[in-house]
């Protein structure tokens, strides 16, 4: 029997109690730089939650067919993070962590409940993410600009927004997946 991890009877509410939510403590003024770094930081924060307390559960499918899990979505972000921040900003020629050529759907179809996997994925989605706020903290300004085979010249504004519609997107999917695993709701 899973016991849920939150009481909420809405939607709406937390996920945590706010006084200890870190994603409701960021500015809600200041310049553009500020802004668009504090939400990323609270859309993955939100990742994270979604995934706390859990173990192999992490690795729990959503439906047959799909591959989709929360540990999918932290091997797919890890991977996202990599690309934008680390190959196409930085120009770093470092290939996909968990995704390939002949595996391009590797982040999900390999997130088994393995504990190797798991911690693998927790380190290399943390690694990545330090990188890009050290990236960001460091950026003169945010038309810095990289070059991506997909998308042409793009500037650091533009990948965090698209970072942050990215997490937001994929959080959607992390509150269906937790409410499955133990039944816990909320925002």
């Amino acid at each position: 029997m899973m016991v849920a991890m939150t009481t909420h009877s809405r939607r709406a509410e937390m996920f945590v109690p706010a006084e200890h939510d870190p994603r409701v403590l960021g500015p809600a003024t200041g310049d553009e730089r500020t802004l668009l770094n504090d939400f990323l930081g609270a859309q993955r924060a939100t990742l994270e939650l979604k995934c706390t307390g859990l173990g192999a559960e992490l690795s729990q499918r959503s439906v047959a067919p799909s591959t989709l899990s929360l540990l999918g979505l932290l091997r797919h972000l890890a991977d996202v993070e990599r690309r934008w921040f680390r190959q196409v900003l930085a120009g770093q020629d470092v290939p996909p962590l968990f995704s390939s050529p002949a595996d391009p759907d590797g982040d999900f179809s390999g997130a088994v409940p393995a504990p190797r996997v798991m911690a693998d994925a927790w380190k290399a989605w943390r690694t990545e993410t330090a990188f890009a706020e050290a990236f960001v903290t460091a950026a003169p300004h945010l038309d810095v600009e990289g070059q991506d085979s997909w998308r042409g010249t793009v500037s650091l504004r533009w990948v965090l927004i698209h970072m942050i519609e990215e997490y937001a997107r994929h959080n959607g999917h992390a509150d269906l997946l937790r409410e499955r695993i133990d039944g816990s709701i909320g925002v």
